[in-house]
């Protein structure tokens, strides 16, 4: 679970002043843990860089509010409406369905790509509200009760859509893994 964030400011004479510099260090510590959500939540790294900047120019706007509570969980739910606010402005953007992805697997040096890119395509297959429950609740680590609270549904439908998020990922990549001991097999 993340640590609490915790302002470090030293202000030199000619830095920028108080509001400035805190926000800085704010952003140094969140910009990581915004951008792995926000690449979750969208499947693509170039949407994720815009995702988490109009994160952190909203963050900014609001920052006296958003610092005077817990400013990494205002932004990770700013960076949750802005992808909704994104998907219904450009309604019209073209999908590609799991079917469609490129299948070969690249291989690394540790095989961690790899496996990363498996579970995004199986992310991508999960309807939206389950996948932004699976990510707030698995991979970003945060509780059922915050979770409810950044998506603003009850601590029961977070439970459900993450039982059914989390059968629905299991049957996905195991269909996955068999495709590629098949595929790896007949070579």
């Amino acid at each position: 679970m993340p640590e609490p964030w915790t302002p470090v400011v030293v202000a030199r004479p000619g830095e920028r002043s108080g509001r400035d510099a805190e926000f800085s260090a704010f952003m140094a510590q969140a910009e990581p843990v915004l951008g792995r959500m926000a690449y979750l939540l969208t499947g693509d790294r170039h949407r994720a860089e815009e995702l988490v900047q109009q994160a952190l120019v909203r963050t900014y706007v609001a920052w006296p509010r958003a610092r005077a509570r817990d400013p990494l969980a205002y932004a990770r739910r700013v960076l949750a409406n802005a992808r909704i606010d994104t998907w219904r402005k450009n309604r019209r953007e073209v999908l590609v369905p799991p079917d469609n992805l490129p299948h070969g697997r690249h291989a690394a040096a540790d095989g961690g790509h790899a496996d990363r890119d498996l579970l995004v395509r199986a992310l991508a297959q999960l309807p939206e509200r389950r996948r932004r429950v699976v990510v707030l609740r698995y991979l970003v680590d945060l509780g059922e009760r915050e979770v409810a609270e950044d998506l603003g549904i009850s601590v029961g439908a977070v439970k459900s859509a993450a039982s059914r998020g989390l059968a629905q990922l299991r049957g996905v990549l195991a269909e996955t893994n068999g495709t590629t001991a098949e595929t790896e097999a007949a070579r």
